[in-house]
């Protein structure tokens, strides 16, 4: 089956190298030349360190990175795509504009998928002139690693798009779990509901980002911890996702001033090499100032 991915940032360039290394012919298409070689380059990377800790043949490896290929236009990568999965930046405006520009390109059976982590599929389908051909495929990060997938069924989806969505799951050796497209989801409001108050806790002294992490990677066995998760995702989604959940659900969303003044400082987590931890080389280095130790 081909497979048309756009974005090809963390999250694309992982659900393209997943459906690759499942057997699929994958096209990740961004707006630049460089974002795309990036997103290549991310993948030859992750299947090389799947080598080198014997999860991955050289052979599997090397039959992944062929069935990949990039562009920056749009019509080559989505026309002849049996499933379209788009991970373009969390906006509603840009998610609606990329699934009415796919629609004009594909097939009438082509089934038009987001990967929005919290965002509204039924706003975001009701842009096509034919809505029961999208839905959700929320992907974890990092994505070639993480089981889950949910499956969010928009208002508008029937009963074939969700099957198909499922089967592409099963298919590419995830778990899915089917979700009402409701604000946030179902990990998307669990999973930021206790980040969210792991950085209150932070902002009223409780205690450091270290222990707080530790508490819930010893005590409830979390393979992360909530600051941590949040510097991985980026503190700039986190914000984006708490403000969404407030506005949908009420003030228990509301997001801590920590958080904001993060964001503005551009100390987004991981990504920019400070957020709550100081990043180097993708691992934790210190803790950034006035976040304690």
């Amino acid at each position: 089956m081909k497979v048309g991915v756009l974005g090809a940032g963390t999250m694309g360039h992982g659900i393209a190298q997943v459906a690759a290394m499942a057997g699929h012919d994958v096209t990740l298409r961004d707006i630049e030349e460089e974002f795309v070689e990036n997103g290549i380059e991310s993948v030859e990377a992750n299947l090389q360190g799947g080598v080198e800790r014997d999860k991955v043949t050289e052979e599997e490896k090397a039959a992944a990175l062929d069935r990949i290929s990039g562009t920056t236009d749009l019509e080559t990568a989505v026309g002849d795509a049996a499933l379209v999965v788009e991970a373009v930046p969390e906006e509603m405006d840009i998610k609606r504009a990329t699934f009415a520009d796919v629609e004009e390109l594909v097939s009438p059976e082509t089934v038009i998928a987001s990967n929005t982590s919290s965002l509204s599929l039924t706003e975001i389908a009701s842009a096509l002139s034919d809505p029961t051909r999208a839905i959700g495929l929320h992907f974890f990060n990092p994505v070639h690693i993480m089981k889950l997938v949910e499956v969010v069924v928009p208002e508008q989806a029937d009963d074939g798009t969700v099957e198909f969505a499922a089967e592409f799951v099963e298919d590419i050796d995830k778990v899915a779990v089917e979700v009402r497209d409701s604000p946030g989801f179902a990990s998307s409001r669990l999973g930021v509901a206790l980040g969210v108050e792991a950085i209150r806790m932070l902002q009223e002294g409780v205690a450091s980002p270290r222990d707080i992490d530790a508490a819930m990677e010893l005590g409830y066995n979390h393979p992360m911890g909530p600051i941590e998760l949040g510097d991985v995702v980026g503190l700039d989604v986190r914000l984006d996702i708490l403000e969404h959940l407030r506005e949908e659900l009420g003030e228990r969303f509301r997001p801590p001033q920590i958080l904001r003044q993060k964001v503005r400082a551009g100390k987004l987590g991981k990504k920019t090499g400070e957020g709550f931890y100081v990043w180097e080389d993708g691992e934790i280095a210190g803790v950034s100032g006035g976040d304690g130790e």
